[in-house]
């Protein structure tokens, strides 16, 4: 697996093996729980209690973060331009004379917050000339709040004391990691005295009135029925009773699996390490999988070595020397920030050729002739080889190229049909949004100048590739590929990490869009519409008609966050109304989080084996929220799921009864967070329409049953 955030290159650590995959291996855990009150010995300590915008409820006075109260507190950077005078243990004083300003930041703030709390003085004769905004790494699409006489109360001594809410602030609810103090019109010189800045916590939710409530239209076409193909609610791993129908054996180290020793190599995720890969080997995998009644994908090797120990590493120190990192003797192969160009492949590995692969293939069908089931439904071609230059350095230095993609994907798929004729193989799988496009070949150079792609006509690799596949079959005959197989990871500011926060919750649930709305802006570095679903069928229909499309690697983090649980099901339910073939989480969903009860929503909401049913329908939905309808081929079971994706709102849902016969059983199951699940359900009437309150940020599944 590969994300990049904030154009900025993360490595994350996909494992092939069970226990290896201590989750969160990339995720960047903030652990925060400074909440405090205010306690200063300047007598005018107490915040103000000022509306928040739109809202009768005041402000918190609980400080949750706390900027600059007699100083920086820690973490928090002065980003500033307008010269400064410090004063030691008192308030910060800045010249904002022309166009300055100060930049208070902290990388990685997470949280939720109500307000922005701080006092200030300024010469008399400046009258009107505060303005605060936030920002977060460049990102100044906040709202610019000027501080004017009417806003705050007066102070002794010329100071004055501001409140202002995060409904004014950031009513978008986005991440943010700086606040900025800047001028409405040019000041003379002079000192602006600043200090007791603070953010401050949300209200207390037991002071609260009740979330208002708003009515949704929610529609379900009861004609045309779509197959869903159970295979999208597969995962890496997971815990079996998350009813999840397939596995994948994938990820880094994949790439270099040894079959026939069950060893892999870990990559630049650790040290260029061979292992023993931990947990089963690929033949004991199958057989678990099966014996809990599912299927699974194995990716194939086709870099062109695997491990051949599980003791050698790519960069010895008594080899290479220094270097920036060290795992006992086993060295990262950088120096000075920059990549070592490494010795022979043959350090860590063996040749794997084509043939090598078929012995394992041929391994794979023995089993499953003795066991009389077939263990691996799908074959993947490699994991994200577009970045082998970087993940396996040590024994593929050289970024990839159309052609040796192609190459490659031709050996080694012709391979595994000649050895399976019946195999479903999926290619290329590729890690995310500069993979679809351009080759790593172009990335050296910049997508700008991209020579690897201008010399194959200029057209996206994944679109080239599918045509050259296609041309392949209609010369030889031979289909090398079923499956057209990408991964996707949301790249907005912190959304696929474990961090928590309005902002980054809302981002988190806006960002599914990416997966199906070509009107949905990416809200990140790619800053385009993604739409990658409907990319993906328009790729293969110009390019290869009839392929199934599968979404190898997906997650969009936050699994501890109701956020993370309703992005999940927002995912599995558009998988299933575009008619994606197979999809596959990674790496899994912990034990009874949000996002496992998120999958339990499709597959065993009543812990009696209830789950979404083999046929969607299409469904419309009100604002803020979604809906997902499905049907047994009888018309006589229906499963819906209704999404309420606001944070601050009962949304009202009005659903309509299936035509015809008699509605025999309705209920509705709802789960709003925590571990124990979906609560008891809730009888709803049989006849007419069902109204349905939606709790805020909530997951409610109706299950129908219908008498002809």
């Amino acid at each position: 697996m590969y994300v990049l955030v904030n154009a900025r290159r993360v490595v994350g650590f996909c494992v092939v093996s069970l226990a290896a995959l201590a989750l969160g291996w990339h995720e960047r855990h903030r652990i925060r729980g400074l909440v405090e009150r205010t306690a200063h010995s300047n007598p005018l300590a107490a915040p103000p209690v000022l509306a928040r915008v739109g809202e009768p409820t005041p402000m918190s006075t609980v400080v949750a973060e706390p900027i600059f109260i007699g100083g920086r507190k820690p973490n928090w950077q002065d980003w500033g331009w307008g010269p400064h005078d410090d004063v030691p243990n008192g308030p910060a004083r800045i010249d904002m004379s022309g166009w300055k300003g100060w930049i208070l930041g902290r990388p990685g703030l997470t949280g939720d917050f109500g307000g922005l709390s701080f006092r200030f003085k300024a010469p008399p004769e400046y009258g009107d000339f505060l303005t605060v905004h936030l920002e977060n790494q460049g990102d100044k699409n906040y709202p610019v709040v000027k501080i004017d006489a009417a806003r705050g109360k007066a102070l002794p001594d010329g100071w004055r004391e501001v409140a202002v809410s995060m409904g004014e602030l950031n009513p978008d609810e986005r991440s943010f990691n700086q606040v900025v103090f800047f001028v409405s019109k040019v000041v003379p010189s002079g000192w602006v005295s600043f200090d007791n800045i603070v953010l401050t916590a949300l209200p207390d939710p037991s002071t609260l009135p009740p979330p208002p409530t708003k009515d949704v239209a929610m529609t379900i076409d009861w004609g045309a029925k779509t197959p869903i193909n159970p295979l999208i609610y597969g995962s890496a791993l997971g815990d079996f009773s998350m009813g999840m129908t397939a596995r994948r054996w994938g990820g880094n180290r994949s790439s270099r699996y040894n079959w026939q020793l069950n060893a892999d190599n870990s990559a630049s995720d650790w040290f260029f390490e061979n292992h023993q890969a931990e947990g089963l080997g690929v033949l004991a995998y199958l057989k678990d999988s099966l014996d809990h009644g599912m299927t699974s994908a194995v990716t194939v090797p086709m870099l062109g070595w695997v491990a051949k120990d599980t003791t050698s590493f790519g960069f010895p120190k008594s080899i290479f020397g220094d270097q920036d990192g060290f795992d006992r003797e086993a060295g990262n192969g950088m120096k000075g920030g920059k990549e070592i160009r490494p010795g022979p492949p043959t350090q860590t590995c063996v040749a794997a050729p084509p043939a090598f692969i078929q012995q394992w293939i041929e391994a794979i069908k023995r089993a499953d002739q003795v066991r009389g089931k077939r263990g691996a439904n799908e074959y993947i071609l490699d994991n994200e080889p577009n970045l082998w230059n970087h993940t396996h350095r040590d024994v593929h230095p050289d970024p990839l190229s159309y052609d040796e993609l192609l190459q490659r994907t031709i050996d080694y798929g012709s391979a595994i049909r000649a050895t399976d004729h019946d195999a479903i193989i999926a290619g290329p799988a590729e890690w995310g949004w500069t993979g679809y496009f351009y080759s790593a070949k172009d990335m050296v150079s910049g997508p700008s100048s991209r020579p690897d792609r201008k010399a194959h006509g200029d057209v996206p690799l994944a679109a080239w590739y599918l045509k050259k596949l296609h041309e392949y079959e209609q010369k030889t005959g031979t289909k090398v590929i079923d499956v057209f197989d990408l991964h996707f990871y949301p790249q907005g500011q912190d959304v696929f990490s474990a961090a928590g926060g309005r902002g980054t919750d809302a981002l988190r649930i806006r960002s599914t869009r990416a997966l199906w709305d070509p009107t949905y802006v990416d809200e990140s570095w790619i800053k385009e519409p993604v739409m990658l679903i409907p990319r993906m069928k328009a790729w293969v229909a110009e390019n290869y008609p009839g392929l199934g499309i599968s979404i190898g690697e997906w997650s969009f983090g936050g699994e501890g966050h109701m956020s993370g649980a309703l992005a999940t099901a927002e995912a599995l339910g558009r998988f299933g109304q575009l008619g994606v073939t197979s999809a596959y989480y990674w790496v899994n969903p912990p034990l009874s989080s949000p996002t496992y009860w998120a999958f339990r929503a499709f597959r065993n909401f009543d812990s009696k084996g209830g789950r979404f049913e083999d046929f969607s329908l299409h469904t419309t939905a009100g604002e803020g929220t979604s809906l997902f309808a499905s049907r047994d081929e009888a018309g006589t079971h229906y499963v819906f799921i209704a999404l309420n994706l606001m944070r601050d709102s009962i949304a009202r849902a009005h659903i309509d009864a299936p035509p015809g016969g008699h509605m025999s059983k309705r209920q509705v199951f709802q789960y709003t967070g925590g571990p124990l699940g979906f609560a008891p359900p809730k009888p709803l009437p049989n006849e007419g329409a069902a109204v349905i309150e939606l709790p805020p940020m909530s997951i409610s599944v109706v299950d129908v049953r219908v008498t002809p």
